[in-house]
């Protein structure tokens, strides 16, 4: 049809038609342009020279280089010795300028031979424009390869070239020049230029994310030079496939007030509006292109349905799938597909199905896109059965499920919480070699990590990794942490490099996790070199990188080594917190160092740092271990005159501590004043009360408050228990023991190595040997390892009845069992050989 042109205010030029792709030239295909046909005719007599400029008596010398320059490039052949003659007489400046007058007389192929000869053999360096003049030259002879070849070598700087000051000529320059040539040349020659440009910039020099194509196109837009309506489309199409959609915007409001449109320009636009979410731009296109005589076609109507249906505006795309049929435009497969997907993004399956039929009464057979549209919908509905039934019968068409399937059905099982079948799935995914989402290698993952089946998660961990799939942070610390836990330690640091290594670096949380992994392990050595990779790779720590780190130097009593990490923390900027102190005032004061950890509470007062209940409780703590209870009555005051929030760590570690000293008044006072500030006593104030009152041979009271304890809904546990039978047992009530150890049972609370051992020196001491070996036999039978403490207490009671040897046994036991014969073990053996019953049972 007649395309209307839009009224122009600057002039357009003549194009010339692109035959084929320029982007691979391999041929001298010719085009239709009247100007190369000219050329391209039988010889005629060349016009004259235009010498106006050459003919003054200062320029005799001139006319006589021109004269020479002139037989050497018009005819058909090279003479090399005449080139040799003259090119030491030429100037780059000079050759330019000859060079342009004589550019309507001389012979392209000559002329082409006469550069590289020029540049090659004799170093001579040619002018920016007398390059372009000849590729011109070229282009109107229908030399595209070799014109094709200069422009990439002028582009990628392998051409040497005269330039002021031998500065490097860039694509604005090249441009410039290009298109100063074109009222030269009567501008026959530059639209094939420009659209050759443009196709090498699009295609073969596209790194610089198409920054410098569009430079070109507007630099030569400003000089009224524009592509032909092909290249149009394709550089749009270009820039729209880049995602580049304001540049691609940008372009069109240029093209648009000087370019023809036609249906395919305004058909990408259409797309590229759609793509942007500029869907009434779109649709005011559309409208253009009626009141313009531009008749749509079926790609312009499926791009402005396929915008309006994922806008939701599913009621205008049926309208103008009406209006389609209206202009004879029948839909096609894709108008189909485009609104299948947009009902069933909607949830209106009906509807979709109702398309469906429709497309298939008028013989479109759905593909690929119009099955997996259901199937992501039923999936998105948690309809995993419907999703798999529409899969068998997409292979009962033939057709295999792709990537797109797969990660659709491995939604909905994940949504449907069917993990097993999403395992396997991913399984399946990945032996097919197909393309997996983030999403889908999380789920399983999060998954696995919840079911602690590390070793798979590990796994697709590693699957993720090798497809460049950067796990989210969370997933990554929740996988470090649970391989910490079950002692996968190396596997963790592993993963922690794997990740590295991608530069997907794992951040400070996760790297936290690890290191805190280490600690818990003991394996500090790990945690302190793994920690100084992390820094030369660049990874911040944090106070909790370091309060880790201080946590586990306090536990195994590297107190210096605490405070040296601590000095470090604060050089990286990192002031050290509450906690902090807390841990390292808990380290000293476990070492009974009260004077120091008094030094290190100074400091936090001169720091202005705020103490929290926990800091007394350590400080409350440390005095009492050094039996220092009035300090730590005094700091419990302190907290109550601050009204800092009491809680039941401070009040039980003041009642075991009063406890311990036998003071059971003082105890049961701080008990009922916790009670009275509304904190409930927990199992270990009531362990320790039991433990006091136990020690004061209190044993029926004592047993009084299990049944107080179950009142307030706190179930006795085993130290609870094994504190009353340690009190029978030192008075001999065995009987006592075995009702406590019913009462266990009935409870099931399950005595632990303590109790048995408690039991075991009970009946020892009662001299019930047999009795005393039934609980070590029954201990063992259970799972229990007897230690030291245990066998000592059995061979003490062997010794006592006498029976030395048996005692022997035991100890040469004990050493194949590992465990060191201690100086109470010893003791006992010599102890017992000296008792006179010793030595008449050894005869």
């Amino acid at each position: 049809m007649d395309l209307r042109r839009l009224p122009v205010t600057k002039p357009i030029y003549i194009y010339t038609p692109i035959t084929r792709p320029l982007t691979c030239v391999t041929s001298t295909a010719t085009t239709t342009s009247s100007a190369a046909q000219q050329l391209n005719s039988q010889p005629q007599p060349p016009p004259p020279l235009n010498l106006s400029g050459f003919n003054k008596p200062n320029n005799n010398n001139n006319q006589s280089l021109l004269g020479r320059l002139s037989c050497i490039l018009s005819r058909s052949s090279l003479d090399s010795s005449e080139c040799k003659q003259l090119l030491p007489l030429l100037s780059p400046l000079d050759f330019d300028r000859f060079f342009l007058a004589l550019s309507p007389n001389v012979n392209p192929k000559t002329t082409l031979n006469f550069f590289y000869l020029a540049s090659q053999s004799y170093n001579f360096r040619f002018t920016l424009r007398s390059y372009c003049i000849l590729i011109l030259l070229l282009l109107l002879s229908n030399r595209y390869s070799p014109a094709r070849l200069l422009f990439i070598r002028l582009i990628d700087g392998k051409l040497p070239l005269s330039s002021p000051n031998n500065l490097t000529i860039n694509h604005i320059q090249f441009a410039t020049a290009f298109a100063d040539l074109n009222t030269h040349f009567n501008g026959v020659p530059g639209v094939t230029g420009v659209d050759l440009l443009l196709h090498l910039y699009c295609t073969q020099f596209k790194n610089g994310g198409f920054t410098y194509a569009i430079d070109i196109f507007f630099t030569l837009a400003d000089k009224g030079m524009f592509p032909s309506s092909k290249t149009c489309n394709f550089f749009l199409n270009t820039l729209l496939k880049a995602n580049e959609l304001q540049k691609t915007y940008q372009v069109f409001e240029t093209l648009s007030h000087f370019v023809s449109l036609d249906v395919y320009l305004c058909t990408t636009m259409i797309n590229a509006f759609c793509k942007g979410g500029r869907i009434q731009d779109a649709i005011a296109l559309f409208s253009r292109m009626e009141n313009l005589g531009i008749a749509p076609n079926v790609v312009t109507y499926n791009n402005i349905i396929h915008g309006l249906c994922k806008n939701g505006r599913l009621d205008e795309a049926f309208l103008l799938k009406l209006d389609m049929k209206k202009q004879g435009v029948q839909p096609s497969l894709i108008t189909y597909s485009v609104l299948i997907n947009g009902l069933t993004k909607l949830d209106k399956f009906e509807e979709a199905n109702s398309v469906l039929k429709e497309m298939s009464d008028k013989g479109f057979v759905p593909n690929e896109f119009v099955y997996n549209t259901f199937i992501d919908g039923c999936c998105k509905m948690g309809n995993i059965d419907e999703a798999l039934r529409i899969k068998d019968d997409m292979l009962s068409k033939g057709m295999n499920p792709n990537s797109v399937t797969f990660n659709s059905l491995m939604q909905g099982f994940c949504r449907t919480g069917r993990m097993e079948h999403a395992e396997h799935l991913l399984e399946e995914m990945l032996s097919r070699g197909l393309s997996i989402s983030l999403g889908a290698f999380s789920s399983v993952i999060q998954w696995l990590c919840m079911k602690s089946r590390l070793d798979c998660a590990l796994y697709f961990t590693k699957e993720m990794l090798l497809r460049n799939l950067r796990p989210n942070d969370r997933l990554m610390t929740t996988l470090v942490g649970e391989l910490c836990k079950d002692g996968k330690h190396y596997e963790a640091i592993e993963l922690w490099f794997k990740l590295s290594e991608k530069e997907f670096g794992a951040n400070t949380i996760t790297s936290n996790a690890l290191i805190h992994g280490l600690c818990e392990a003991g394996k500090m050595q790990d945690a302190i070199r793994l920690l100084k990779e992390m820094l030369q790779r660049g990874l911040v720590f944090d106070k909790v990188s370091y309060n880790t780190l201080i946590l586990r130097c306090c536990k195994e009593g590297k107190v210096e080594e605490a405070f040296r990490l601590k000095e470090e923390m604060s050089k990286q900027g990192i002031q050290p917190d509450v906690y902090t102190y807390n841990l390292l005032i808990h380290g000293i004061s476990n070492m009974g160092k009260m004077e120091d950890a008094v030094k290190i509470w100074d400091e936090c007062k001169r720091r202005g740092i705020v103490f929290n209940v926990y800091t007394y409780a350590i400080m409350i703590d440390g005095y009492c271990k050094v039996d220092k209870i009035e300090e730590g009555r005094r700091l419990f005051n302190e907290l109550v005159t601050n009204k800092v929030e009491l809680n039941a760590v401070v009040y039980n570690t003041l009642i075991r501590s009063y406890c311990k000293n036998g003071n059971i008044m003082a105890a049961f006072k701080l008990r009922d004043d916790m009670k009275s500030k509304g904190i409930m006593p927990t199992i270990a104030t009531y362990s320790s009360l039991i433990h006091g009152m136990c020690k004061m041979g209190l044993l029926e009271d004592a047993r009084h408050l299990l049944v107080e304890m179950r009142g307030l809904g706190l179930l006795p546990n085993v130290v609870c228990y094994t504190a009353l039978v340690g009190g029978y047992c030192r008075l001999g009530q065995m009987d006592k023991v075995r009702s406590l150890l019913q009462e266990m049972s009935l409870y099931n609370v399950k005595p632990n190595k303590i109790t048995y051992t408690v039991m075991i020196d009970g009946y020892c001491k009662l001299g019930d040997m047999k009795e005393a070996a039934k609980l070590l036999g029954e201990m063992v039978k259970n799972g229990i390892v007897p230690d030291a403490v245990t066998y000592n207490a059995f061979t003490n009671g062997l010794c006592k009845e006498g029976r030395v040897d048996d005692a022997f046994k035991v100890c040469d036991y004990m050493a194949s069992e590992g465990l060191p014969l201690d100086e109470i073990t010893y003791t006992n053996l010599i102890h017992g050989w000296h008792q006179p019953s010793a030595f008449s049972n050894q005869e």
